[in-house]
Formats: C-alpha cells, sequence, structure tokens
C-alpha cells in the first residue's frame, strides 16, 4: 500500500486559502475602518474643544482658569491611558477574534461610553467616563490598519493608508465646524455627547456585515495554535522591533497631547468671553493641517524612505510647535497660520506610522505588535500630560511657557529614527521565521498523526 508523501498529506489536510475579496469588498473595509477612525478623531477631538466649559459647568463657583487647565490636562490624561490599554488588549482581541470583530467591537465601546457623558453631574464621572471611551479609541487604529494592510496589496498601501490616516483628523475637522456654528458654553455642552453615541450604529454594522481579513483567516486556518500572548513580543525574535517601534510611535503621540494641544484651551483662554466660536476655530485650522499632513505623510516616507522622513518631520515638528508658542498668539492674524502648519507637519509622523508600524510584525502578531508600539506611546502621553499639567500649574498657567517646553519632544525623535534599521531585511526575516515555524508546526501535526 502506498503511503501519501508529506506534501501530497500537507495538501488534503489543510483547509485552501480563503479568496481575496473582490474590488468592492474591499472597498467596504476601506470606508468602514476609515469611517471608525473618521469617529474616533471625534472622540479625540471631544474634549479639547468641550473641557472648559464642561469644567464651569461642574465646578460652578469653584472653577478658576488654571483648575480648568489642570483638569483638562486629567481628562487627556485619562483618555490616553485608557487607550493605551484598550489597544494592546483590544489589539490582542483582533490576532485571537479577527480584525473586524475587535473593530466592531471597539466602535461600540467608545460611543456607548461617550453618550454617557451627556448624563454626568461631577467631574470625576466624567473622567471614569474619559478613561472606558479611551479603550475603544484605543482599539480602533490596530484592528482598523491591520485590516485595511491586509485586504489591500502593497503597491496601493501607500494611498490607502493615507486615507486611514486622514480619516483620523478628518473627524477633529468635522467636530470643529459643528461646533464653530454651535457653540459650547457652560449651559450647552451635552449634546455634543449625544453625538458621539452615533458611531455605534457603525460598530454593529461592521460586526454583522463587514468581511473578515482573508490573510487573518489564512493564517488562523493553516494550523491551530494558540493566539499569540503580548509576551511574545518580548522575546528575542521581536525584541529590539518591539522596542523601536514602541519609541518611534511615542514621540508624535506624546508631542501631540503634551504640547500641541494645549493651543485650543490657549486660545478659549484668549479669547473665550468676546469669541466663543474661537476655539472651534483653531482648532478647525490645525485639523484642516492635519488631515493633510496625515494624507501626505504616507506618501512622502515612501518617497523619501523611512529614515529620512521620519528625521524631516521630527526637525519640522519641532521649529513650527516652538513658533507657534513663542513667536504668535490667539488673535495675532499669524496665529492661524501657524497652527496650520504645525498640524500639518505634526502628523507627518502618522501617516508614516500607517504604512511602517504594521510592516514591522508578521501577521500571527500584527495587531498585537502595532497596537503594542502605538498604545504604548498613550502610557508615556498620559504621564506627560499630568506632567504638563503640573507644569501647568507651577508656571501660574502660562499656557505658551507649557507649549514650549514640551514641544522639546519632537526633537527626541531626529535621534531616535536612527536605531531603526537601515533596510527592511529585519522584517522579511520575520515573515520568513514566521514561515518556518508554520512549516515546522505542521511537519509534526502530521507525523503525530501518521
Amino acid at each position: 500500500m502506498k503511503h501519501p508523501t508529506t506534501s501530497e498529506h500537507m495538501q488534503t489536510a489543510l483547509p485552501p486559502s480563503p479568496a481575496p475579496l473582490s474590488y468592492w469588498a474591499r472597498i467596504a473595509v476601506l470606508v468602514a475602518a476609515s469611517l471608525g477612525l473618521l469617529f474616533d478623531g471625534i472622540e479625540l477631538g471631544l474634549m479639547p474643544v468641550a473641557s472648559l466649559s464642561v469644567s464651569k459647568s461642574l465646578l460652578g463657583v469653584a472653577y478658576t482658569p488654571t483648575l480648568g487647565g489642570d483638569w483638562f490636562a486629567r481628562f487627556t490624561a485619562a483618555l490616553m491611558l485608557g487607550a493605551a490599554i484598550g489597544g494592546v488588549l483590544l489589539g490582542n482581541l483582533g490576532d485571537r477574534i479577527g480584525r473586524t470583530r475587535a473593530m466592531g467591537i471597539s466602535i461600540v465601546f467608545y460611543s456607548l461610553f461617550a453618550l454617557l457623558g451627556a448624563w454626568v453631574r461631577t467631574q470625576e464621572e466624567m473622567l471614569v467616563l474619559r478613561f472606558m471611551v479611551g479603550l475603544g479609541v484605543g482599539g480602533m487604529w490596530p484592528n482598523g490598519m491591520a485590516l485595511v494592510s491586509e485586504c489591500w496589496s502593497a503597491a496601493s498601501r501607500p494611498w490607502v493608508s493615507g486615507v486611514m490616516s486622514a480619516g483620523l483628523n478628518a473627524g477633529i475637522l468635522l467636530l470643529s465646524q459643528i461646533v464653530r456654528f454651535w457653540p459650547l458654553t457652560p449651559e450647552s455642552w451635552r449634546w455634543l455627547f449625544y453625538l458621539g453615541g452615533a458611531p455605534a450604529i457603525l460598530g454593529v454594522v461592521v460586526l454583522v456585515a463587514l468581511p473578515e481579513s482573508p490573510t487573518w483567516l489564512s493564517d488562523r486556518g493553516r494550523i491551530k495554535r494558540p493566539p499569540p500572548p503580548v509576551r511574545e513580543l518580548f522575546q528575542f525574535e521581536f525584541l529590539r522591533l518591539t522596542l523601536v517601534a514602541i519609541l518611534l510611535a511615542s514621540i508624535p503621540l506624546v508631542g501631540a497631547w503634551s504640547a500641541s494641544k494645549w493651543m485650543i484651551p490657549w486660545a478659549d483662554k484668549v479669547a473665550g468671553t468676546s469669541n466663543p466660536g474661537y476655539k472651534a476655530i483653531t482648532q478647525g485650522w490645525w485639523a484642516l493641517g492635519a488631515t493633510l499632513g496625515s494624507f501626505t505623510g504616507a506618501q512622502l516616507s515612501r518617497w523619501m524612505g523611512r529614515r529620512t522622513s521620519y528625521f524631516l518631520i521630527s526637525i519640522g515638528a519641532t521649529a513650527l510647535t516652538l513658533v507657534m508658542f513663542r513667536w504668535t498668539a490667539p488673535l495675532q492674524a499669524s496665529f492661524h497660520v501657524i497652527v496650520f502648519a504645525q498640524g500639518l507637519v505634526a502628523t507627518l509622523f502618522f501617516g508614516w506610522l500607517a504604512v511602517y508600524l504594521p510592516q514591522m510584525f508578521p501577521t500571527r502578531v500584527r495587531a498585537t505588535g502595532s497596537g503594542l508600539a502605538y498604545n504604548s506611546g498613550r502610557f508615556a502621553t498620559a504621564a506627560g500630560v499630568l506632567a504638563a499639567g503640573g507644569l501647568f500649574a507651577y508656571l501660574g498657567g502660562d499656557y505658551a511657557r507649557v507649549g514650549t517646553i514640551c514641544s522639546l519632544i519632537y526633537a527626541v525623535g531626529a535621534l531616535a529614527i536612527w536605531w531603526l534599521p537601515k533596510e527592511t531585511n529585519s522584517i522579511r526575516a520575520h515573515s520568513r521565521d514566521s514561515r518556518e515555524k508554520i512549516r515546522t508546526e505542521q511537519h509534526a501535526a502530521l507525523r503525530s498523526k501518521s
């Protein structure tokens, strides 16, 4: 009796790879993920424009400008801490149960807890809800990016990555225009949180109707393996790339929230009494620049190369943030011009991350790895924002001085990028090692059956 060869046995024992998604299915994936990030952006931009109105309303006569700035830092830190934890946990969930389901869960999660903000009675209740919103916000990015990266070819990836990154800042831009025409005041701000709950509809649609990544299905279907634990990323095979990825993802996040975002409460403090819509106009100019920057960053990084582009973005972001806080001010003619330019350059980082961060990890740990790297930056951001809030109080509520000092974090990126390997050989090596590991496990499984 002739026994089948190993290759023949493998051909009959292994399930067929799922067919690639159709063009329209890939469009649906891109649209759903982009909308998920757009609503993500609305959640990120909500408290910078609403914080002082919320604090004035909930604190009443106890409110002071310095206390308002301190609570802005606390709300931001709570969101970032939640996003950091959610990014790691829900990113890992995406490797376990699928990108689509984890993305849908993330959208529903941040929407429902944002909605609950409409009924808060104290600052502490809002603080807890901001943390819970952050859990869902953090899970959206790694699962959405991994899903789109795996459904679109490498040739299309810079373009679709740019669309995805632009979606996040388009949400901030959309919010700024809504608030511009319906200004927030201490008497009228709860309606904004009702709006924040609307994306739950998208989350349900994603869970019910959006197709799963064929790459994930193929990888999980070849052989039954346990889901990848987070600690796997800190083993020798991945350790260097994991640490470098964390550092490169942390710098733009810490810079954005510890330095750049102070421009909005600063504008509210200077112009809020005479012009309540000025803070929304300021955020709108920044978000317009950021939308263009996050889209362009993906193209620019591919054209200039990973290391050169990140280095130049770091230098440009440092210079423009310093100019924004030291050489102009709210209500000056040059202020919104600089705000626009700073938003454009500082968010080039996120187009870069959209292209290169998922590529650093093989399919088996892609959502876990990119989620860990991106959201570890949010742990650092939470600490950085709290430190900036303490610095703000120490400096007597001087927004310009706080922004100036914190802007120097961008300069660290000009040094950190040189720790990244010159070529993508390490990435190819990880992919090759992953394939070899799969083949070894397949052979072992077949031998045990025979």
